[in-house]
């Protein structure tokens, strides 16, 4: 359904009961100052747009592997001639049909890489050859990829991760017994041989000769076993991505390396992180024996999840091949992940392209859905002092969300109603129409990064989070939730540590708090995903100035609903009474909330674990609420006196004695009488 021919509704909540919602005067203010920025700067941006790239070579991007040159293109045969044998066989887990519908097959024709391929083109030259070498990796095998900007590409690279490529692929780390014989043969007529995982550093076969984990296959055409293809390591080759022109230095900052030169290191913990799903998994209580998921991510290969394969090529009962007898342990080739909206995209740029399998995107768009809905749970509860507390658990083996850093966030919404129904309050509040969140209140899982001031005064750009992801140099936030096995140092080590929220060592779940109104009866849960945010897919249209792909994205952008947030689990909750400021829980307030609201002032404790104290519910704990905690007060306690609020207007009345406000009024009453008859008497 296009944009325009949708109904007046957002995710469901009426317009008009949306526009009665209570909207945060900080969210407004900062909308506004976003638009004001905006029109301040716009011939700033412009110029800079237009400013020359990084004279970035092919060397600073050379890294170990197949090399151009190393493999002989017509040993490589294209999807077609797999599907002679691997396709039409009445079952929908063939390898062919799965793989079809998957961004792998459909990675060298996705419009977001190719928009994203043009900017940071323009911001470093030749970085495009980097970025094709995942992308569309039989470049390298055609000699295509050498011309960075892709416009070189021929129809046999834009079949994406094809069937030839990764069943030619040979593991870097020859194993005497049981890598094929053949594989040191390979290794060693290769220039360097890669000694880590990552960056596209692939080997492969130079003749093309195919490879698989079955010692019982029987194709028609020359089959070497290899475990390699079982291994997580398979997958980490373009899954786990540094910037290797962005050195880490010994103080942990991150600095540019000098131009025309290669990295001195080839391992990915010494690269600027732009995606770290292989290194997540690794340093996993996945990658360490596994973890009973009870049959979560679906399939007939048993509770326990390991590598890659167990969550994103299920095992099925089907045929591997027309010819013969099924299989009952036969892995889909579907590869879902979370790309559904990159497949809606995909299918509506190529709708006319016979290439392209409408059908198949259907299937692989519901089946990321699928997978998106697995990833992750949601408990709720309600605390003390009338706060909810919803507690979202990552159940994938990488962070939550994971994979390429720009634009892809999660977040918490809660809508809490009165008994009738009515919309009381709303956190995360996501505008279908505007394609805008709501950020105040809520948690956003996602992963920013921006210039140091150096990197800004070498490129001419801002200081500070950013879109131009090939020149960024800092991470400025991590608030992704980590997996199962989660270790702080480990993460960091290796160029993955969470920045701007704590997760203790062994946590792979976060706790949102919320405040919940005084009348409100229950509380709607969602946790929703979203691939793109409006901001970056403007910043990639208003950056573009050397091809369509940005003006051509944005209006795919439009009419594929602005890429809409999915749902990945939601959850309701019956909310009971509370009393507001019981830190703990007893029925009364005490000395022990009068210390936890003391603590709070002093800015010494957690903000979220403070929301018991905010009485008025606007998001913060100051002083006002110091004196609503003191005109509740009932004792058997003497009423508080809190240090950080002496001298405040609003504080020094509530501390009075009630006896002695008696007197004081008619003191001032007695005051105010005798000045009137004085002033009447001088009046006479």
């Amino acid at each position: 359904m296009r944009l325009r021919d949708r109904q007046p509704s957002i995710l469901g909540l009426p317009i008009m009961e949306r526009a009665m919602r209570p909207i945060p005067l900080r969210a407004e203010l900062r909308r506004l100052a976003r638009r004001l920025c905006l029109a301040a700067t716009v011939l700033a941006c412009s110029t800079l747009a237009l400013a020359d790239p990084v004279p970035a070579t092919l060397r600073d991007f050379h890294l170990s592997g197949t090399q151009v040159g190393d493999a002989h293109a017509g040993s490589f045969l294209p999807p077609r001639a797999c599907a002679s044998c691997h396709a039409n066989t009445g079952s929908s887990s063939e390898p062919y049909a799965s793989w079809k519908g998957s961004l792998m097959a459909n990675a060298g024709r996705d419009p977001l890489f190719f928009a994203q391929l043009a900017t940071a083109n323009q911001d470093v030259a030749n970085v495009g050859y980097f970025c094709l070498r995942c992308h569309v990796p039989m470049a390298v095998v055609s000699g295509t990829v050498e011309t960075a900007d892709g416009s070189a590409l021929n129809d046999r690279d834009r079949d994406g991760v094809d069937c030839h490529f990764c069943h030619a692929m040979v593991d870097p780390r020859y194993v005497e017994g049981s890598s094929p014989p053949r594989d040191a043969e390979v290794l060693a007529a290769l220039e360097s041989v890669p000694a880590f995982t990552g960056n596209a550093m692939f080997v492969l076969d130079p003749d093309g000769i195919r490879r698989g984990p079955r010692s019982d296959a029987l194709p028609s055409h020359e089959l070497l076993v290899s475990p390699y293809h079982r291994s997580s390591a398979l997958c980490g080759t373009c899954h786990d991505v540094g910037n290797v022109a962005v050195s880490r230095q010994d103080d942990g900052s991150y600095r540019y390396n000098a131009l025309d030169t290669p990295p001195e290191s080839e391992d990915l913990a010494s690269h600027f992180p732009l995606e770290r799903t292989y290194t997540e998994w690794k340093l996993s209580a996945f990658a360490a024996g596994g973890v009973d998921m009870g049959g979560r991510f679906g399939g007939e290969g048993g509770a326990v999840v390991s590598t890659c394969q167990d969550c994103h090529m299920p095992v099925r009962a089907g045929y591997a091949c027309n010819i013969v007898p099924p299989r009952a342990d036969l892995r889909s080739h579907d590869f879902a992940g979370a790309s559904s909206w990159v497949l809606d995209i995909i299918g509506r740029y190529y709708a006319d392209d016979p290439a392209v399998d409408q059908d198949a995107l259907a299937v692989g768009m519901a089946a990321a859905n699928d997978m998106l809905g697995r990833a992750a749970s949601l408990e709720l509860a309600q605390d003390t002092g009338g706060v909810l507390r919803a507690r979202v658990i990552n159940e994938s083996g990488h962070k939550l969300p994971t994979g390429h850093i720009e634009g892809r966030r999660a977040w918490v919404q809660v809508r809490l109603r009165d008994a009738g129904g009515n919309l009381l309050r709303e956190y995360g509040a996501y505008d279908a129409l505007s394609a805008e969140l709501d950020e105040d209140g809520t948690i956003v899982y996602e992963m920013a990064v921006g210039l140091s001031d150096a990197a800004a005064a070498a490129t001419g750009q801002a200081a500070g989070r950013t879109t131009h992801m090939a020149l960024a140099d800092t991470i400025v936030k991590d608030t992704r939730i980590p997996p199962r096995g989660f270790h702080n140092a480990d993460y960091a080590a290796a160029g993955a540590p969470a920045v701007g929220r704590h997760y203790a060592d062994g946590q792979y779940w976060d706790d949102a708090h919320f405040w919940i109104p005084a009348n409100a009866a229950s509380a709607e849960v969602s946790v929703l995903y979203q691939t793109v945010t409006r901001h970056y897919i403007e910043a990639l249209r208003d950056a573009n100035h050397s091809d369509h792909w940005g003006q051509t994205l944005h209006d795919l952008w439009e009419e594929s609903g602005r890429a809409a947030p999915v749902t990945m689990a939601s959850a309701t909750i019956a909310l009971g009474g509370f009393l507001r400021g019981d830190f703990n829980g007893n029925g009364v307030l005490d000395s022990g909330d009068a210390g936890a609201l003391a603590e709070c002032l002093a800015a010494s404790a957690d903000s979220e674990s403070c929301r018991a104290g905010d009485f008025n519910g606007d998001g913060r704990v100051d002083c006002s609420d110091a004196a609503a905690m003191i005109a509740a007060w009932s004792g058997p306690d003497p009423a508080p006196v809190f240090d950080a609020c002496r001298g405040s207007v609003v504080i020094s009345v509530p501390l009075l004695n009630p006896r002695l406000l008696i007197v004081l009024g008619l003191l001032l009453l007695l005051a105010a009488t005798a000045t009137l008859h004085w002033r009447r008497r001088i009046g006479d």
